[in-house]
């Protein structure tokens, strides 16, 4: 039985370009890059070369990206040392942030004295702009804010409007932190152009090797290491760096962004070749939050099903059964059996009840890998 795989959201399978560019840089550059020996400053050079690789396509400078395992370390890095060394008193996020996110933030009200804002959503989980302008008119005499969005979210593919969140960063003077995890390798970000001082990545979700990501984080910032024991990546992330990771997280961001416009265009037409055919085999299926729109995010489609509340617990399980892969939600929640805290911020409670799946497109799905799934689903609801 052929593996059909529709959970690119929660991680991407490696490029062969990039398996290459790792197990060469394995083979080659194994000397720490910290060490002052010649083998070192070849590993220091090649670890510098991916840096200046990765800047330039982002238009940021190389000094400005710290290289982390990912982007829930690159996520914790940024909002702990923000309050900490920062002096931020405010911060204003959503409740339907990756978990990175929103744990941390509330931790952090737990051991600092600091007020955390939810902004309101709209009805399809975009963010309130009104409502957000409110709570910084509100709020911004009396502390120092931090405003933390993530860009494309990464349950219903809602896509912030960084320009007018930016705009108003600016107006206010307040910090901006996005969590671009699901954007970054996938869209084109200008941060030359937007006022964002601190943004997060993962190379598992553009074709790259997991366990390695990054931060960038705005010159001279301020912030400061949370761990200890070394000097590396600018004294902000101690840690001897991993030179085979970082090798293939460049190439795949290069492949990425090289290729970003062809390929976004074929995962669109999956995707539209997606709703045509749910919506042809099932009438009374539904997009959560909008995601069949085209301003949605082009590679993800949330659905609920008409299936009773007696079948939805097993849905996921029949599908796994036939061999497709897709998911309720984030990945780092499997194994819940609560609902989706996005969803249940933005659906009603008759539909909450009902089986909600996410289903994320890649380069590599086909029409065959939809059609299978459509087959997988009637067989399922017959």
């Amino acid at each position: 039985m052929k593996t059909v795989y529709l959970d690119n959201a929660a991680t991407t399978p490696m490029r062969p370009e990039v398996i290459d560019k790792v197990y060469k840089s394995m083979q080659l550059f194994f000397a720490n890059p910290s060490a002052t020996y010649a083998a070192g400053r070849t590993s220091k050079s090649v670890l510098e070369g991916a840096r200046k690789k990765i800047a330039n396509l982002l238009s940021v400078n190389a000094s400005e990206i710290i290289f982390t395992s990912g982007g829930t370390e690159a996520n914790n890095l940024i909002l702990n040392s923000v309050v900490r060394d920062l002096g931020i008193t405010h911060i204003i996020t959503s409740k339907i942030e990756h978990h990175a996110v929103l744990k941390t933030v509330e931790a952090l009200e737990v051991i600092y004295p600091i007020k955390v804002s939810y902004v309101s959503l709209l009805s399809d989980g975009d963010i309130d702009l009104n409502n957000l302008e409110a709570i910084l008119v509100e709020n911004n005499s009396r502390h120092r804010t931090l405003i933390s969005l993530m860009h494309i979210n990464n349950e219903i593919g809602s896509i912030l409007d960084l320009e007018a969140i930016s705009e108003l960063c600016y107006k206010y003077e307040v910090l901006f932190h996005s969590d671009m995890v699901q954007s970054i390798g996938h869209h084109n970000v200008n941060f030359s152009k937007n006022h964002i001082n601190f943004a997060t990545a993962s190379a598992h979700k553009f074709y790259g090797p997991k366990g390695v990501g990054f931060a960038i984080v705005q010159k001279n910032s301020g912030i400061k290491s949370l761990q200890f024991g070394g000097e590396q990546e600018r004294g902000i992330r101690a840690g001897t760096e991993s030179i085979h990771q970082i090798e293939g997280m460049a190439e795949a961001l290069e492949m990425a962004c090289l290729n970003l416009k062809n390929e976004a265009n074929a995962i669109l037409k999956i995707k539209q070749y997606a709703i045509y055919e749910l919506q042809n085999k099932f009438k009374t299926i539904k997009f959560n939050a909008n995601s069949d729109q085209l301003h949605r995010n082009y590679n993800l489609l949330n659905v609920c099903l008409p299936i009773s509340s007696e079948k939805a617990s097993t849905t996921l399980f029949k599908l796994d059964m036939l061999g497709i892969c897709c998911s309720r939600g984030s990945a780092c929640q499997s194994g819940s059996n609560k609902p989706s805290h996005v969803l249940a911020e933005i659906l009603s409670e008759e539909d909450l009840k009902k089986t909600s799946l996410r289903f994320s497109f890649s380069i590599y799905t086909s029409t065959n890998d939809i059609d299978a799934l459509v087959n997988a689903l009637d067989s399922i609801l017959a």
